[in-house]
C-alpha cells in the first residue's frame, strides 16, 4: 500500500460507489491484514462522523481517484490473496447508531477456512460470472463478489440498480450467479412483463435474503430460472445462519432453511435464535463491550453462539421459521405480535405490493398494531382481510398508505423512520 499511515490492523473507511476496482481495493486490504469499512457514499457528514468516531479509521477514502491510486500500487503479493479477517461492516441502524462487526485478525488456519466455507456452500469456481445487484458497502453483495474472485471467477458491477442495465446485462455477460432482494426481483419482473423475460439459462445460484420475500414473487423466482438454482439465506451483518434451496421451502413454505454447514442453532424459551460457529466467524462490536458480551453465550455444542435477537421455531427435522426481530415485538394488552406474521398475513392480500407492521405507544394497551401499506388495496378491504386471517390482538387498529416504505439498500424495513399519520380509532387489540 503507497499511504504509509497504513500498516497491519489499520482500518480503512471507503465513502465511494462500488466497482471492480472497490472490490479489488477490499480484498488488497483484508490480504494484508487491514480493515475496509464499506459505508455507503451518499451519507450526509452528520451520519459519517457518527458512525465513523467509534471506529476510528486510520484513512477515509471519499474519492474514486485515490481509490484507484490504491489499487494501483498495491504490492503484487497482496492480489487476490487470502483474506486474514472480514471487513467491518456496520449493522443496519434500523434502530439506533449502527455498529461496527469486527471479526479480528485470523490465524492462517482459519483464514483458509473462512474462504473455503463460503465456496464449499455456493460453489465458486474459475468459470463464474457474478453480477452485483445490491451496493457492495453491504455484506453479502460483496461476499458474494469476493468469494467468486478467490475462485478464479469474475464479477460484472452494472452500477446502481436499473431493471433495465441489469437486464442487458445478463444478455451480454450471461451471468451465473447473482445476490438480490425481493425488491430486485419485483423490480426486475415487471420490467420482464413489459419487454419480455431475457435467457436466464445461464444461471446456476440465484440467492436472495434481507427482507421477506412475498409467497408470488417466490414461486415466480423458481419457475424463471433454472431448476434448483434458487436460493434464500437467513443472517445477519453479524454472520449467517440458515441457507435454504427452493425445493426445500416448497416442501416446507416460510422456512428459511437448515443452519448451514459448519453452524448449529438452538431457541431460548422465548423463540430467539443462537446460532454457534467455528473459530473464523466470531465477532465483536467495536467499541461495544457490553454489547459484544451481550450477543454471545456458551452453546451446547461446547462452541461459542451468537444471537442477533432475532425470534424464531424448529420444526422436528430443524428448519427455522422466523417470527420477526425482539426489538420489532410488539406486545398489545399483553399479547405478544409479532410483526412478520401480521405482514405476510396482509401480503396475501392482492391489493398490497409492501407493508411494514409496527408498534406505537398507546395508554390504554400498551402499544397499538398499527401497518404501513403500498398499494391499491383500501382500508376497509384490509380490515376484512385482517378480520378473516388474524386474532383480534394482531389486528392493525391505524392504517397508514404510502407510495413507498422507507428500507435500506439491503432491503430492510426503517420502523424507525415510519410515522403515524392519522389519529387511532377506537378499536381494542
Amino acid at each position: 500500500m503507497n499511504h504509509v499511515e497504513l500498516r497491519e490492523g489499520s482500518r480503512v473507511a471507503l465513502l465511494v460507489p462500488g466497482s471492480a476496482a472497490y472490490v479489488d481495493l477490499v480484498m488488497s486490504l483484508l490480504a494484508a491484514g487491514m480493515f475496509p469499512i464499506p459505508l455507503d457514499p451518499r451519507l450526509t457528514s452528520y451520519e459519517r462522523e457518527r458512525i465513523l468516531a467509534p471506529l476510528r479509521p486510520d484513512l477515509v477514502v471519499e474519492t474514486e481517484d485515490l481509490l484507484a491510486s490504491m489499487v494501483e500500487h498495491t504490492p503484487e503479493r497482496y492480489r487476490r490473496g487470502v483474506p486474514r479477517g472480514r471487513p467491518i461492516h456496520c449493522t443496519s441502524g434500523t434502530t439506533g447508531t449502527p455498529k461496527g462487526v469486527f471479526s479480528g485478525l485470523l490465524d492462517p488456519e482459519q483464514a483458509a477456512a473462512l474462504v473455503a466455507e463460503e465456496r464449499e456452500l455456493w460453489g465458486f469456481t474459475d468459470t463464474d460470472v457474478n453480477l452485483v445487484l445490491s451496493p457492495l458497502h453491504h455484506s453479502a453483495p460483496l461476499r458474494f463478489a469476493t468469494g467468486t474472485i478467490l475462485a478464479g471467477g469474475r464479477i460484472v458491477v452494472p452500477g446502481p440498480f436499473d431493471p433495465a442495465t441489469v437486464t442487458d446485462a445478463i444478455e451480454r455477460e450471461r451471468p451465473t450467479s447473482m445476490f438480490c432482494v425481493p425488491t430486485h426481483l419485483q423490480r426486475l419482473f415487471a420490467h420482464w412483463d413489459a419487454v419480455g423475460v431475457p435467457d436466464l439459462s445461464s444461471f446456476r445460484l440465484v440467492a436472495h435474503a434481507g427482507a421477506p420475500c412475498p409467497v408470488d414473487v417466490k414461486r415466480r423466482l423458481i419457475a424463471e430460472f433454472p431448476a434448483g438454482s434458487t436460493w434464500e439465506f437467513y443472517g445477519s451483518t453479524e454472520g449467517q445462519f440458515t441457507a435454504c434451496r427452493s425445493e426445500e421451502w416448497l416442501e416446507r413454505p416460510g422456512t428459511v432453511g437448515r443452519a448451514r454447514p459448519g453452524r448449529a442453532l438452538e431457541l431460548d424459551e422465548d423463540g430467539t435464535i443462537w446460532c454457534s460457529v467455528p473459530e473464523h466467524a466470531r465477532f465483536s462490536y467495536l467499541g461495544d463491550p457490553e454489547k459484544t458480551a451481550a450477543a454471545w453465550r456458551d452453546a451446547a455444542d461446547g462452541r461459542q453462539a451468537f444471537t442477533v435477537g432475532d425470534l424464531g421455531r424448529l420444526d422436528d427435522e430443524g428448519y427455522l421459521h422466523l417470527d420477526g426481530r425482539r426489538e420489532d415485538l410488539i406486545i398489545s394488552g399483553g399479547v405478544n405480535v409479532y410483526p412478520l406474521e401480521v405482514e405476510q398475513a396482509l401480503l396475501e392480500h392482492p391489493g398490497v405490493e409492501d407493508v411494514a407492521v409496527h408498534g406505537v405507544p398507546d395508554e390504554q394497551w400498551g402499544q397499538r398494531v398499527c401497518a404501513a401499506v403500498v398499494g391499491s388495496a383500501t382500508e376497509e378491504e384490509l380490515v376484512a382481510h385482517a378480520r378473516e386471517r388474524l386474532a383480534p390482538p394482531k389486528r392493525p387498529k391505524t392504517w397508514t398508505f404510502l407510495d413507498e416504505l422507507p428500507r435500506t439498500l439491503t432491503g430492510k424495513v426503517r420502523r424507525d423512520l415510519l410515522v403515524e399519520v392519522r389519529e387511532p380509532g377506537s378499536a381494542s387489540p
